[in-house]
């Protein structure tokens, strides 16, 4: 794998139908000192409680958080968007929730969150997609990419869904296309190298 030319500043992950089982995986094996924060944009259903990050906690010593409006990101943290809320980046260092309509079909949206971090973070964002049903994440790692940041997408024949990273993998002249198992060290690889 290439060394990334500048700093990773940020990885935005997208996943829908069969993503929780590589996140998981992916959280167990990540160090705990990563010189960036990960975003998580998983879609699920909305609910007054969320239990997903108490969920992925138990697997990392790394600080899960779910987002609230306003949160400001701090670099080796998870942070998690949460259900029916659409997360934009008002800068590098603070987010904001909105409810505006969904899009495809889904709030929160992978698109919204890759679009606004590749506005923000330009060559120095990571953008990872993996399993899902729909589409959503193809056209914002389109973005990432026009704008210079890396893309990632799941070998679709790992996925559990593979509809989305095939989506992706058919469109997108990608960096990686990644199997689980490797994500958490391809992670960590960055963090060692800048």
């Amino acid at each position: 794998m290439e060394t990334p030319i500048s700093k990773t500043r940020l990885i935005v992950i997208g996943g829908s139908a069969g993503s929780l089982q590589v996140i998981m995986e992916m959280i167990k094996n990540l160090d705990d000192n990563l010189s960036f924060p990960i975003v998580l944009v998983v879609h699920r259903k909305a609910q007054s409680t969320s239990i997903l990050p108490t969920l992925l906690q138990q697997f990392t010593t790394m600080q899960v958080l779910e987002i609230e409006d306003k949160t400001e990101i701090e670099n080796g943290k998870i942070y998690i968007v949460p259900a029916d809320y659409h997360m934009l980046f008002e800068d590098t260092n603070k987010v904001s929730l909105e409810a505006s309509e969904k899009m495809n079909y889904s709030r929160p949206s992978i698109d919204v969150t890759f679009k606004s971090a590749a506005e923000t973070f330009g060559d120095s964002v990571i953008g990872i997609l993996l399993s899902g049903a729909n589409a959503d994440g193809v056209e914002g790692l389109c973005y990432i990419k026009r704008n210079k940041g890396k893309v990632w997408i799941q070998d679709p024949e790992t996925a559990e869904v593979d509809y989305m990273p095939r989506q992706a993998a058919q469109q997108i002249d990608y960096d990686l296309l990644i199997e689980p198992k490797n994500l958490a060290e391809c992670i960590n690889n960055l963090n060692i190298n800048q």
